[in-house]
This record gives C-alpha cells, sequence and structure tokens, in this order.
C-alpha cells in the first residue's frame, strides 16, 4: 500500500511538471473591442447628432509594457447639420500612447496622441476641415484623474479665430472621477473646460454627473450633462446648430456598453 501510495505521489508530480512545462506563457497582448448604443452622442458637452440616438464602437490593443493603440468611431450629424453642402455622417478616431501604474498601483499616467478624422466630402470655398489632432497627458490617483489635452492641428474641429486665425494651441482641461461602489453599481463625475485659441466666444465649461450599472452583459449608463456655452438666443449663438437646437443645453444621456 505504502508504495503504490508513493508511486501515484511521483506520477502526479511528474504529470504536473510536465503540464507546468507544456503551458504557454500569458501573453503580454490584449486585444479588446466594444460597442455602444447612445441616446445622442455627446462630447464634451456638445451634442454631435442633433439630439438623436447614435452607434459607437472600437477596437483596442494594449501590451503589457504600457504601450496601447486603439481606434473607434461613432455616427454623427453636427457636420452636415451646420451645412448642407458638406455630407460627412462618421467620425472616426485613431489614438496611441503609453500608460502606467507607480506609486504602489494607487498612481497612474497616461500620455499619447489622439487624431478625430470625418470623412466625407466639403465645399472648396475655403472651408476649415474639422480634422484634429491632439497630443494629452493624464495623471490619475485611484478613482480621481485629470487630463490635458492640447491642439496641434492647424485648427481644432473646423474652428477658426475671431479674425479667421488658426485655433493650433487650443486646449481641454478636464477633471474625471468614477468610483466603484461595489455590487455592479459605480458613479461618476466630469469637469471640463474648453478653450478655442483666439475665439473667446467659442470656449465653454462642462459638467457631467452620471451612475453606471454593470447587468454581466454589458453596462448601462445614465448621466446628466450640462454647458455654458454660447448658444440659441445669445448674442453669438456659436453651439446652435441650424435646426435652432441648443447642442450645448442641459439634458440626460443614456448608454449601453457592451465589450467582448
Amino acid at each position: 500500500m505504502k508504495k503504490t501510495i508513493v508511486v501515484s505521489a511521483l506520477l502526479a508530480v511528474s504529470a504536473t511538471s510536465a503540464f507546468a512545462q507544456d503551458a504557454a506563457p500569458a501573453s503580454p497582448h490584449t486585444v479588446t473591442g466594444n460597442v455602444t448604443l447612445a441616446s445622442e452622442y455627446i462630447y464634451r458637452g456638445i451634442g454631435q447628432t442633433n439630439r438623436e440616438p447614435a452607434i459607437q464602437g472600437g477596437f483596442d490593443y494594449a501590451h503589457s509594457s504600457g504601450f496601447y493603440l486603439g481606434t473607434w468611431a461613432s455616427s454623427i450629424s453636427w457636420l452636415s447639420d451646420g451645412r448642407s453642402d458638406v455630407s460627412s455622417s462618421v467620425e472616426v478616431d485613431i489614438y496611441g500612447g503609453f500608460k502606467n501604474t507607480f506609486g504602489g498601483g494607487d498612481w497612474n499616467y497616461d500620455v499619447g496622441v489622439l487624431t478625430y478624422n470625418y470623412p466625407g466630402s466639403y465645399p472648396g470655398d475655403g472651408y476649415v476641415k474639422p480634422d484634429t489632432t491632439e497630443l494629452y497627458g493624464a495623471i490619475g490617483w485611484k478613482w480621481l484623474s485629470f487630463k490635458y489635452s492640447h491642439t496641434v492641428s492647424s485648427h481644432i474641429f473646423g474652428f477658426t479665430g475671431s479674425n479667421g486665425e488658426k485655433t493650433r494651441g487650443s486646449a481641454y482641461y478636464e477633471l474625471n472621477a468614477s468610483y466603484d461602489l461595489g455590487d455592479g453599481w459605480g458613479v461618476l463625475g466630469h469637469l471640463g473646460h474648453q478653450k478655442i485659441r483666439h475665439n473667446g466666444d467659442a470656449s465653454y465649461t462642462d459638467w457631467k454627473l452620471g451612475v453606471t450599472k454593470d447587468l454581466g452583459v454589458g453596462v448601462i449608463g445614465l448621466s446628466y450633462i450640462d454647458t455654458d456655452a454660447k448658444a440659441c438666443g445669445d448674442a453669438v449663438p456659436v453651439y446652435c446648430n441650424a435646426f435652432n437646437k441648443d447642442l450645448g443645453k442641459g439634458r440626460a444621456h443614456l448608454s449601453f456598453t457592451k465589450t467582448f
């Protein structure tokens, strides 16, 4: 009996060692995808789909070193809403950067570059295309983070200065909070300020408060978003579209996101 036990133990150890040797090491590469259905596409507090629903999605690649690369797209209407001779119905973002943690994992940082692309047809009468490139940097502690984005393309989202100047050097400052309440629930908050260089009328502040719930099959989110952007009724209605809708007016936002 003892001999049988010893032999069985040796065989078990041998099998375990062989399994450990044959097991493939964890891959340093990760690829994920996501798709979102939203009541509206709102970016930095400004509506992008004329108060209509939006479909969004993207893919992300991440390396264990901290390097990442991704793309994300959303339906839009704000360009064609502004001018009937503009045909562009999608925004395609491409980004890449490096992020990691420090200080025992409580602190984190993120630096990178992001390009906003709007494929379509545009008039040739000096129209400034909305394609934009930004560099960004963020620093975070646990559930709180601060991010700064700096425009390096000649213009930001097609804006010009009050006297036709280029708007390179525009900036967006944002403070974000996301706190896990447990059992799949979370709360979030956001405060941001968009500065359009040479165009004070187009600059504004936005904020958001919301709640999220992980349903297992996806995450549902409900937020309230508002801004002080100049819109319909103001002396300079920068964020008022051709349908007389305030693109920066306060409203609720509902979304459902599935990650795979």
